[in-house]
């Protein structure tokens, strides 16, 4: 009788251990994008002549380039419009890889002046780059109307304890901005300001496992978002409205190229994808192609989600599939399903590609690879 209620007090105090683990991660939501996988693109042609970074664009190479399709908001069809207009064009040559924007304003404003400050706490236009599609090593940017700059370098995103390195800068960075009214003048109606970047090759390919320039149909993810804050004039001065009920600013808005279908913009697999092609901008001849790579990778991203959230309310990983994702789910190029294999502290989700396509691994910080 002593023996068996000494195993039933351990028991006991292993089933008191089990909830207690459970309910420490309980509560806890990973973010998870709302919208359905439908990422935007374009292709990017090769320019003709010189281009001159002053904001300008009216280079012919800027005249022929196509605009994106116009931002909007970061979460997708679940809000409603933004506001104003912002669209994009990029071209790019053996040195650079260039980026334009206009973005409609009435009452362009700008308050930081020094470099590397944050410039989202003013009105921006910022620029994400996945040189090699795999979530992890990439760039970001960002500019306000006073053509002030601040450039990171992220080793991974931060939802996987990744980290943005600040003290970089990026080495023959090329930059304008041209104002379409007066900035900081709240006594008049402005139409808005252009952007324009040049970012060299061979800054980008730090990130990059591939050539920079890239070659003929090379595909990478690359992101744009807008920040816009809710402002009021006051004594013919600029300030950012305040919320009554918390006594802050109001949220900023997140304007952008292809919905994240979530607050968050440092989720690489839902960014755009551009192709590069080695036609000239006048010809625009090339055709953009399908990779079912994306979809392929997005359902990997499905269960890579859906096992963060298990690890939050369980403390551990699992086998199991989110309930959205079985076997209906088909892949022409691609073995469904995937095999889960999983650690203490990791996992790997792997997907095997039929013949011509490689294998697709998804490991537990969030980085695709093409194995």
């Amino acid at each position: 009788m002593i023996y068996m209620t000494k195993i039933k007090n351990m028991v006991f105090i292993l089933l008191l251990l089990v909830l207690f683990c459970e309910k420490q991660y309980a509560g806890e939501i990973f973010p998870i994008p709302k919208t359905d996988f439908n990422p935007r693109h374009y292709i990017c042609y090769r320019t003709l002549g010189e281009i001159n970074v002053d904001g300008k664009i009216d280079e012919a190479d800027w005249q022929n380039a196509q605009w994106t399709e116009y931002f909007v908001d970061i979460e997708g069809d679940l809000k409603p419009k933004p506001t104003y207009n912002t669209h994009v064009k990029m071209l790019w040559d053996d040195e650079y890889y260039y980026f334009a924007a206009f973005i409609e304003e009435p009452h362009v404003w700008a308050k930081l002046k020094q470099r590397d400050t944050v410039i989202y706490y003013d009105d921006d236009f910022e620029i994400f780059i996945d040189p090699n599609s795999d979530a992890h090593e990439y760039y970001e940017y960002e500019m306000n109307a006073f053509n002030t700059v601040w450039d990171l370098l992220l080793t991974k995103p931060y939802r996987d304890n990744g980290s943005a390195i600040f003290n970089w800068d990026i080495n023959g960075l090329k930059s304008g901005v041209f104002v379409d009214g007066t900035i900081n003048d709240a006594s008049d109606i402005d139409k808005g300001w252009y952007v324009e970047v040049a970012i060299p090759w061979e800054v980008l390919k730090e990130c990059a496992d591939r050539e920079t320039p890239p070659k003929d149909e090379d595909q990478w993810r690359v992101g744009f978002s807008r920040v816009d804050w809710k402002m009021e004039i006051v004594n013919n001065n600029y300030k950012k409205s305040i919320n009554p009920a918390t006594n802050r600013p109001f949220p900023e808005s997140n304007w952008i190229w292809s919905q994240q279908g979530l607050i968050a913009m440092h989720y690489p697999e839902r960014w755009g994808i551009v192709q590069f092609s080695d036609s000239n901008v006048e010809n625009q001849n090339s055709k953009f192609i399908e990779s079912e790579q994306y979809l392929a990778a997005n359902y990997l991203y499905e269960i890579y989600y859906y096992q963060k959230q298990y690890f939050i309310d369980h403390g551990k990983y699992t086998k199991k599939f989110p309930k959205t994702l079985n076997e209906s789910e088909k892949l022409i190029e691609y073995n469904w399903p995937p095999i889960i294999e999983i650690n203490t502290n990791s996992f790997d989700i792997i997907l095997n590609g039929k013949k011509g396509s490689k294998d697709l691994l998804l490991n537990h910080e969030g980085k695709l690879k093409k194995i």
